[in-house]
């Protein structure tokens, strides 16, 4: 991991912590959340306030999500907004506290001058023992206040501020006004400068979670259902049908086209899919020599291409499929067959447009495990644990084709691939498409054939 690291592509974008006020607000956040300190006196902190060098020194990677249900969070700066989510157990999660800053942006700058802010992701469920409880987590509220309770003293204080002015002899109260005065010192006057930070809660019917290896619930969608990363059976009884696993592609195909949550790379607006698609093949050439021990060189596309020549008549499927579409896109084939059974099927596909795009990309990138590129961008956790088990050449390989093609403007290649960003907004989300007639549904590239029995 240690060259993921120094090229910024693994726990880059933290927080910096290295000032002692800053340390000791966090010692103080982190002694009231969980009862412990760190004795560290610089570090790094994500968007949660979670810091790998503390979680290291602790010896526990949770040690602000202990039940990994309601994550802990601790701010101590609203730039934190724009640092990613280490240790992520909802895919939610971080948009979540992304827009509790933004929307409340002011008043945690003025809090945050002061002392460290901390709260709870509360969920609807304290725990999640079972797969079924998972399907109880339909919402998320976010609570939070300094350390020293200043928005709560705010809110007491605005309470008796209206009290003083309402009752006749409230000018004689001096209990009353004593109170006030002593209030007044700690959170300094919210006539002119009121402090509020309000819960919020946001729905979250359709997410991924990493518990019980891996699951993709959507319940909001127009036909519901759950996709396992592990065998469906290991999931016992759940309320939501149909339950899927990976190994289930056609089920898995009829499912999202019933749905309308994906769509061709070669339909998309404003997509180069010829780019996209060679560049899928190199993804699947590198992982072709690496499983036969062929040297890929500097694996520049010419040196893949001596890869394919090498393979000849065992070249993988995925790169055959992707290859013949590729020709239609280029006017020098015909328009390819290409059904859920055929191995290329997902790498042809992206997320449609829609709240849960980013979501299909994630669950795409489980079903086209070789496109590195979107692994990366979508789904960390899963590129990361990936990682672990490539040689050197292709770790070398990823990591500078990483830097050169999408580090240099992430933002640039995410719109490129995917499209622009969708509304975090709940309200916002819009009907699938109505479900075609089942007898007659068709994949984006021919009929989706049945799951075998």
């Amino acid at each position: 991991m240690k060259r993921l690291i120094a090229a910024g592509l693994m726990f880059g974008n933290l927080v910096e912590i290295s000032s002692p006020a800053l340390v000791e607000r966090y010692n103080r956040a982190l002694k009231h959340l969980t009862g412990k300190t760190t004795a560290l006196t610089d570090f790094h902190i994500d968007i949660s306030g979670f810091s790998p060098e503390i979680g290291e020194e602790l010896n526990d990677p949770l040690y602000l999500n202990p039940n990994g249900a309601n994550r802990q969070f601790i701010l101590l700066t609203t730039s934190q907004k724009t640092a990613p989510l280490l240790n992520m157990k909802f895919s939610t999660s971080r948009g979540i506290l992304q827009q509790f800053i933004e929307k409340n942006e002011a008043q945690l700058f003025a809090l945050t001058a002061r002392d460290a802010v901390a709260g709870e992701l509360q969920g609807s469920v304290y725990e999640v023992s079972t797969p079924a409880r998972l399907l109880e987590m339909k919402r998320v509220t976010v609570e939070a206040d300094t350390i020293g309770g200043h928005v709560a003293d705010a809110e007491k204080l605005t309470q008796m501020i209206d009290r003083f002015r309402e009752e006749p002899d409230g000018w004689r109260d001096e209990a009353l006004i004593a109170q006030m005065i002593g209030l007044a010192r700690k959170t300094g006057d919210v006539t002119r400068q009121p402090i509020a930070l309000p819960a919020m809660t946001f729905q979250q019917p359709n997410f991924w979670t990493s518990h019980f290896g891996g699951i993709y619930i959507f319940q909001e969608a127009k036909f519901p259902g759950l996709i396992s990363t592990l065998p469906r059976e290991s999931l016992g009884r759940v309320p939501l049908s149909p339950a899927m696993d990976l190994s289930q592609r056609n089920a898995i195909a009829d499912w999202l086209e019933r749905n309308g949550l994906v769509e061709p790379i070669v339909q998309a607006r404003g997509l180069d899919a010829a780019a996209v698609l060679r560049q899928k093949m190199d993804f699947i050439l590198v992982e072709a020599a690496e499983t036969l021990g062929i040297d890929i060189g500097d694996a520049r596309r010419t040196e893949l291409r001596k890869v394919a020549y090498r393979l000849g008549d065992s070249l993988p499927e995925e790169f055959l499929g992707l290859a013949a579409l590729l020709r239609w896109v280029e006017g020098a084939g015909p328009w390819p067959r290409i059904t859920s059974e055929h191995a290329a099927y997902f790498y042809t596909l992206r997320g449609a447009p829609g709240p849960d795009r980013d979501l299909v990309n994630m669950l795409l990138s489980e079903l086209s495990p070789m496109d590195v590129r979107q692994m990366f961008i979508v789904h960390k956790e899963l590129f990361y644990a990936h990682y672990t088990r490539w040689s050197e050449a292709k770790r070398q390989f990823v990591v500078d084709f990483l830097e050169r093609e999408y580090k240099v403007d992430a933002q640039g290649a995410r719109e490129a691939l995917f499209g622009p960003e969708p509304s975090m907004d709940a309200r916002e989300r819009p009907h699938p498409r109505p479900a075609r007639d089942l007898a007659a549904a068709v994949g984006p590239w021919g009929a989706v054939q049945r799951e075998r029995r």
